[in-house]
């Protein structure tokens, strides 16, 4: 029952209350009609006891015409009942047949606000949280779902609209100032009268700098994949693949091997790119001298593609596994700041998402991370 729609389980539930009914109504009639039946026509006739003679006298006639009369009049009263049950039986089935087909109707009718609302829902996104339900009829329990989540609608719009700003103000507010940092800090070891001191402390300030241009960046990126996508097109994943690979700092011992087969996904490829890039630039920074990093290229059932992503490194606990990929969160260095913002992988779980993909990570007994990637076509 449970697994039936709305508008079945209501069809159902008309329909078996008209046979309750039916069925009670129809009792009742078939006991009044035989007790009318009773008293009206089969007991119309006296029971007397019969005349006490031998001979066959007009009184006795008369009474053996009495009992055949009787019995006759109990079997016809008993075949009427029995076809008016049976007349009764099969109009009742027919007339509920009726009402079944009629309550589908009135419930498909009554439901046709609610399937608005949701194919409203099921259309919005955030490019379109403009559009309004706009119900109209009487203020009934319908009417004031379409308008609470009218009202909801515009205070999502709201928050999005406040959000883009906010995104586009920090982008500039932000980055400017540190640019600015860099290009004096810049000239700065580019003087000639520098002393070596203040050569020193410039490279220094410019590491930090740097440091907090990766977290700003960072910061942007994942704020912004997890908005909605603009742009989805048809992407071939092993070319977003091997351009990670070349823009990915290579690292003093680590080999990378690679096993790509074609695949193609929906989505924005620079997303798609910086994605593949996080997990791959992962792999390396978390790993160990002489380690190995396997990338693994893999279309899916039915469509759009597999990323496996697969290091040497230090032992993962299986508890932490989920935690990586929350914002600040390091594989094995929590405090350490040096090795990266810790939005790595919490930016890869944005951007999946906003793709309708799934992305699971799991440790390896010997050492080190697998991370799958799965996206839709």
């Amino acid at each position: 029952m449970k697994r039936l729609g709305l508008r079945m389980r209501l069809t159902l539930i008309y329909g078996g209350l008209f046979f309750v009914a039916g069925s009670a109504l129809l009792w009742i009639t078939y006991l009044l009609t035989a007790r009318s039946l009773d008293a009206k026509f089969v007991k119309v006739i006296g029971t007397g006891p019969p005349p006490q003679t031998s001979a066959q006298s007009k009184d006795a006639l008369f009474f053996q015409a009495q009992v055949q009369a009787q019995a006759e009049v109990g079997q016809r009263a008993d075949k009427v009942l029995n076809e008016i049950l049976q007349w009764s039986v099969s109009a009742m089935v027919m007339i509920g047949l009726a009402a079944v087909v009629i309550g589908y109707l009135v419930a498909d009718r009554a439901l046709k606000p609610l399937n608005r609302v949701t194919e409203t829902a099921q259309r919005l996104s955030e490019s379109t949280l403009h559009e309004r339900i706009a119900l109209e009829g009487p203020q009934d329990e319908v009417k004031r779902l379409a308008d609470t989540f009218d009202a909801m609608l515009s205070r999502l719009h709201r928050v999005f609209d406040a959000q883009r700003r906010f995104i586009a103000n920090a982008s500039h507010e932000l980055r400017t100032p540190l640019a600015i940092n860099r290009t004096v800090l810049e000239v700065s070891l580019e003087e000639p009268e520098a002393s070596p001191d203040l050569k020193a402390l410039a490279r220094a300030l410019l590491g930090t700098n740097a440091r907090y241009e990766r977290l700003i960046e960072g910061l942007l990126l994942l704020a912004q994949s997890e908005q909605e996508l603009t742009t989805r097109k048809p992407v071939r994943l092993e070319r977003v693949v091997r351009t990670a690979l070349e823009l990915t700092p290579a690292k003093r011992g680590v080999t990378i091997v690679e096993d790509l087969r074609p695949a193609v996904a929906e989505g924005d490829p620079l997303f798609l790119e910086r994605c593949v890039f996080n997990l791959v630039e992962n792999a390396i920074k978390y790993n160990v001298r002489g380690g190995q990093v396997w990338i693994t290229l893999r279309e899916s059932y039915g469509g759009g593609g597999t990323v496996t992503v697969e290091n040497t490194g230090p032992v993962v606990s299986p508890f932490e596994v989920d935690d990586l990929f929350e914002p600040f969160r390091r594989n094995g260095d929590r405090v350490q700041s040096g090795r990266g913002a810790g939005l790595g992988l919490s930016i890869v779980r944005a951007i999946t998402e906003a793709h309708g993909g799934t992305v699971t990570a799991k440790p390896r007994p010997e050492g080190g991370l697998s991370v799958t990637l799965r996206l839709p076509a």
